[in-house]
């Protein structure tokens, strides 16, 4: 067995456990800690099979989304956060372990990726081999479908505008 299959193992067996947690944890802190855990490990996956701009977006995206939309949450549910507050120690342990499960599996994936470098195969795509992963979905998004991206901004920033006017509050 080579060392990038016992990444991609290890990583798969995080992201399961992840998986199983964000469903089975009462709290919703919780479930959102497990949630960016499992998206960061997917990225980690995707790093491994030499997609670096989908693991990259999927950090970008669904990790700042998340984060979004769990600060909305806390918003609409007006969350007692002096009573958080006295519990940070409470939480600290769980938040130190994925913290380093984090570090771990970047530093296993990068050393994974940096000693394959000679025994990678050759893409399996028709792009020129100048071509990296990112220039090419860049080149396809904005000639061949800009208009369809163009309407998914569009859709987003309506979606944002939403949110921001549920959230909005007068106070006297």
């Amino acid at each position: 067995m080579t060392f990038e299959q016992i990444i991609f193992y290890l990583f798969s067996a995080v992201l399961l456990a992840a998986a199983a947690g964000m469903v089975t944890v009462r709290s919703p802190v919780y479930a959102a800690l497990c949630l960016i855990l499992s998206f960061f490990t997917s990225a980690a996956l995707w790093l491994l099979l030499e997609a670096e701009f989908l693991g990259l977006v999927l950090v970008l995206v669904y990790v700042g989304a998340v984060m979004v939309l769990f600060l909305f949450v806390v918003m609409m549910l007006d969350v007692d956060f002096a009573a958080l507050r006295g519990r940070v120690a409470e939480y600290f342990p769980l938040g130190a372990l994925i913290g380093v499960i984090l570090l771990v599996e970047f530093s296993f994936g990068f050393s994974a990726w940096m000693l394959g470098a000679e025994h990678r195969a050759a893409p399996a795509s028709p792009t020129p081999a100048d071509l990296p992963n990112a220039h090419a979905i860049g080149q396809v998004l904005y000639t061949q479908y800009v208009y369809a991206f163009q309407a998914a901004g569009l859709v987003l920033l309506v979606a944002m505008i939403g949110a921001i006017a549920l959230t909005l509050r007068h106070r006297e």
